[in-house]
């Protein structure tokens, strides 16, 4: 359904730009190096944050990562800011805690629609929660609060709350749930990454976003064309922050809303780049993939920092 005209937008906070966490911790063992003596470049790169095996194209692609996983409902009667959900996550903390990626469908939807990336996202290693929200009619800045409403529900109360880095968030979502990923992004800036697809907003100036985006838009796209969305979306986001923007070949506006392994191989790149500061998944990142019969056009600011 095609959306109908949004709140007044609201207006772009600038925040200051954080350095990113994998920067630190590079430089902490390299203070530690030069007082101990140099360690080996792969151990000194590595980030404390890293779970599962090494990635290869296939398990990028694959329907399941590595990571046995469990779901548990969340009933809206038990939360509040938004309207309930589903949460997704992986049965053993052998390795640690994880990240927490909330996920928003779009205008008119339900959970449903990005169902698919729950378990996909978790067996890879993440705490996953797709909400719905509070009124299927909620315009992209409502449903970027029912974004961070379902995060705080994640990390202070949920019962998976000890599987949980609470400093190491994400935030997706489809159509007006894409524009609420950006409004969430803006409004808080700790945290790790925003992943808006086929995104839907009024706004069109980002440059106050502070968390590192993958913005991912559709060639075919009639509801938010790309270069009325999309593509403003990401040449306003700063061009010093970690950004990238991948447009889907021959691809509708909904493409998002089923299994589709380009959106889920980046996706996954993009969020244990910068959620588990792994850099084992730059390969898939920089260089940047190239036109294919999948892609259409994929821009980024390589190296990341």
């Amino acid at each position: 359904m095609q959306p109908v005209p949004a709140i007044t937008p609201e207006p772009v906070t600038r925040h200051p730009r954080r350095p990113r966490r994998g920067l630190r911790w590079a430089l902490a063992l390299a203070v530690l190096g030069a007082g101990l003596g140099a360690a080996p470049a792969a151990h000194a790169a590595a980030s404390p944050y890293e779970r599962g095996p090494a990635p290869t194209v296939a398990s990028i692609e694959a329907s399941r990562g590595a990571f046995a996983i469990a779901q548990s409902t969340v009933a809206a009667s038990s939360v509040s800011g938004f309207r309930g959900g589903t949460i997704y996550y992986p049965t053993s903390t052998a390795e640690g805690t994880f990240g927490a990626v909330a996920i928003s469908p779009g205008y008119t939807a339900t959970q449903s629609s990005v169902a698919w990336l729950g378990p996909r996202l978790a067996s890879q290693g993440f705490v996953v929660i797709t909400i719905d929200t509070l009124s299927r009619y909620d315009q992209p800045a409502s449903r970027g609060t029912q974004l961070l409403a379902a995060l705080d529900y994640l990390t202070n109360t949920s019962g998976v709350r000890t599987r949980i880095d609470r400093n190491r968030l994400a935030v997706m979502g489809h159509s007006m749930g894409g524009g609420g990923s950006l409004s969430a992004a803006n409004s808080r800036p700790q945290l790790q990454a925003a992943i808006p697809l086929t995104g839907w907003h009024t706004v069109k100036n980002w440059s106050g976003v502070r968390v590192p985006t993958l913005v991912v838009g559709a060639e075919n796209d009639s509801v938010a064309p790309v270069s009325s969305h999309s593509e403003p979306f990401y040449t306003s986001l700063p061009s010093t922050l970690d950004k990238a923007y991948l447009e889907l070949n021959n691809a509708s506006h909904s493409a998002p809303t089923s299994t589709n392994v380009t959106v889920a191989k980046y996706s996954i790149s993009w969020l244990k780049r910068f959620v588990d500061d792994d850099t084992r998944y730059d390969q898939f990142l920089c260089p940047p993939p190239p036109a294919s019969s999948t892609i259409q056009e994929y821009r980024n600011t390589c190296p990341h920092s």
